[in-house]
């Protein structure tokens, strides 16, 4: 078994290094890596760099959001060399600074929108008290969705917080699009910079992305700037065939192929390392054909 695609306290995770790689252990993993978003500091945790606990492989990654075509999403970087490079690049974006600015612009633009459409909320029940790394956003829905009333309003967005999420706030054309006027990295200068750092590039859970059409997406991606690799098994990848139709893709096209869990602990109680929501199992030799 394998897990390319976890989170730790290092970024939006809720379980440290240490918990995270004794699961791995007791799961007997082959493979793994740690891919927080934006930051490579989870690799500098004493647990990490005194590593006693898994006695697997242990893959250097990250998950780097980017942005192509008005649209936000992620690119995994694996086998990273110079974590300090990816380190020191990404405060451009993510510093405490603008992260913190990120969450309030967010949380006021989308109560604004919550109000012209008529949602009921009580702000006082917001949590406050979240990490930078952390999305005020998803504090908000669950406000929203506390209250019955609010359910016909939001119709489809009301199915699950990544639908809301994802074809809403991060999508230009819905009702729900939450624009942010900070920088972000673009797509092609994200890959460049995983290169930079002696990494390899895929592009991250195609199917979260709740696009019309996801590998028309991929090819505009890939006309932009080429990658290395996708990340073909993921949870959102469970059903309908959606993991074959990736790596048939992948195959055609001589694209490397990775797969992860996207674990975040108690955040995500439905996803499991290694299993995904209990059907995800990625097989080793995917993975052995770049490590």
């Amino acid at each position: 078994m394998v897990d390319m695609h976890m989170h730790t306290v290092y970024s939006d995770g809720v379980d440290t290094v240490e918990k995270v790689l004794k699961i791995c252990e007791e799961k007997k993993l082959d493979y793994i890596s740690l891919t927080d978003h934006n930051t490579c500091r989870q690799y500098q945790d004493d647990t990490f760099i005194n590593n006693t606990i898994f006695s697997g492989k242990i893959i250097k990654g990250v998950e780097m959001n980017a942005t192509f075509n008005n649209r936000n999403i992620e690119v995994l970087g694996y086998n990273i060399k110079d974590t300090k490079l990816i380190e020191e690049w990404s405060q451009k974006f993510f510093s405490e600074e603008v992260l913190r600015s990120q969450q309030e612009e967010s949380k006021r633009k989308l109560l604004a929108i919550c109000d012209k459409k008529g949602l009921v909320y009580d702000e006082s029940k917001i949590k406050k008290d979240i990490s930078l790394t952390d999305y005020i956003t998803i504090y908000i829905y669950k406000e929203l969705m506390t209250h019955e009333e609010n359910i016909p309003i939001l119709g489809e967005y009301a199915e699950s917080i990544n639908v809301f999420i994802r074809k809403g706030l991060m999508n230009p054309n819905s009702e729900y699009y939450v624009s942010n006027d900070t920088p972000k990295p673009i797509y092609k200068d994200v890959v460049d910079i995983i290169h930079k750092a002696g990494g390899i590039a895929f592009l991250a859970h195609p199917f979260e992305y709740r696009l019309d059409n996801t590998i028309e997406f991929i090819d505009e991606l890939r006309k932009e700037k080429e990658l290395d690799g996708i990340e073909c098994f993921h949870p959102s990848a469970e059903v309908d065939n959606k993991m074959e139709l990736l790596i048939e893709y992948a195959r055609k096209n001589k694209l490397y192929i990775s797969g992860g869990s996207d674990y975040h602990g108690s955040k995500k109680p439905d996803i499991d390392i290694g299993v995904g929501k209990g059907s995800l199992r990625i097989p080793k030799e995917y993975i052995e054909e770049w490590v």
